[in-house]
């Protein structure tokens, strides 16, 4: 049965390994993600270069046979909130987002800590695009478990 979609946003992102972060526009954001142990939900914080933080619980599921295709839901939390659930046990990934602007589109390349890039391409409610020339490809992961951020975190 699939989920009620009323409070939801589809994404379907195709993950890849790169070889380096692409030149262009980039902005840089500090993301730590706990997946909370024996659930589906995730906390999220976000550190911009301005010093703001970004606090929030999300919740993806799977749709249908479609492995990119995802349905997240997210509520934003305050410091007293985040506190609270951050106590709870969880497997932790930290990564350094480049968001890059180039040629019109846009691209996140995550910097896990081991050094490995792993670029994001969100194509919305289109077919996939192709990809742009400028981003160097190794690998496509899209559909690999052990390159989800949960099969990440430690």
């Amino acid at each position: 049965m699939q989920p009620s979609l009323k409070y939801a946003v589809v994404e379907r992102e195709r993950r890849f390994l790169v070889a380096g972060v692409p030149d262009g526009d980039v902005e840089r954001r500090e993301i730590t993600d706990r997946y909370l142990i024996g659930t589906r939900l995730r906390l999220r914080e976000v550190r911009s270069p301005d010093g703001s933080v970004t606090r929030k619980l999300g919740h993806k599921v799977r749709l249908g046979d479609d492995a990119s295709a995802v349905a997240c839901t997210n509520l934003y939390l305050d410091e007293a909130e985040w506190t609270l659930l951050a106590d709870l046990p969880a497997r932790v990934l930290r990564k350094t987002r480049h968001l890059v602007r180039r040629d019109g589109r846009l691209v996140a390349v995550d910097e896990h800590e081991d050094g490995t890039l792993v670029a994001e391409v969100d194509d919305g409610d289109s077919p996939p695009a192709p990809l742009p020339p400028w981003l160097e490809v190794l690998r496509d992961v899209s559909h690999d478990e052990a390159w989800t951020g949960v099969a990440l975190a430690r």
